[in-house]
């Protein structure tokens, strides 16, 4: 049985971060969300809001399910019984960050390789900080992010004040 880790912050999640679970989903025994606690950022979302969304955007995915964690991500795989880490790469930039972080992972622990995974084309620009700012700024940016997570994303944006 292949479990999967699909670590992220998802503040908030996207419509590409679910565009992955399900592909993943398909490809996967089970499918692990895992949401990072990272003190060094300031969230819109607390790591227990991101679970929520995140458990309501999933419901009905077979074999997936989410989890909060701390500290390494491949720690984190260990834990919840993982042996791949999957990454969204959009493109170059995310290849180029992507790279050293799998190969430090694999030196950290051989067991857990990474599979990089292209979103669907609709999302290839999709980011959680882009869908933050543009929010903040006014956007209206339900075409990027699942209805459950808009409504909640609505009011702290200049369009819901």
């Amino acid at each position: 049985m292949t479990r999967a880790l699909f670590a992220g912050t998802f503040d908030p999640p996207t419509n590409g971060h679910l565009d992955l679970i399900r592909r993943a989903a398909a490809l996967f025994d089970a499918v692990v969300v895992a949401v990072a606690q990272n003190a060094e950022k300031q969230p819109l979302f607390s790591v227990m809001d991101r679970c929520e969304m995140l458990r309501a955007i999933t419901v009905g995915l077979p074999g997936v399910e989410v989890r909060e964690y701390e500290g390494l991500t491949v720690a984190a795989a260990r834990a919840f019984g993982c042996t791949v880490l999957l990454r969204g790469v959009r493109g170059v930039t995310d290849l180029e960050f992507e790279t050293p972080l799998a190969q430090t992972n694999r030196i950290l622990d051989p067991g857990i390789d990474t599979v990089f995974v292209i979103p669907a084309p609709e999302w290839q620009v999709c980011s959680s900080r882009l869908v933050r700012e543009a929010a903040r700024l006014g956007g209206d940016v339900r075409h990027f992010v699942p209805p459950v997570v808009w409504e909640r994303l609505k009011p702290r944006t200049a369009a819901g004040a």
